[in-house]
């Protein structure tokens, strides 16, 4: 079980990481994400959600297309 929790907060790190790197253009920044916790990495990433422009990638719009009449 420990090892599934492990694992599963490893990938999730890893997904918050690269999402980060993609607006992190400094390298010396890159290096900087590998030493945080999750919890960290999680928090800046939601830092940059709120400073982001509404159309920027982090907080894109998504469209859903619906078909009307069925």
């Amino acid at each position: 079980m420990g090892n599934i929790l492990r694992k599963a907060v490893e990938n999730r790190r890893k997904k918050v990481i690269n999402a980060l790197i993609t607006y992190h253009l400094n390298q010396e920044e890159n290096q900087y994400l590998f030493e945080l916790s999750l919890t960290e990495l999680e928090n800046e990433y939601r830092k940059l959600q709120s400073q982001g422009h509404p159309h920027s990638v982090l907080s894109s719009i998504q469209w859903q297309y619906k078909k009307f009449g069925q």
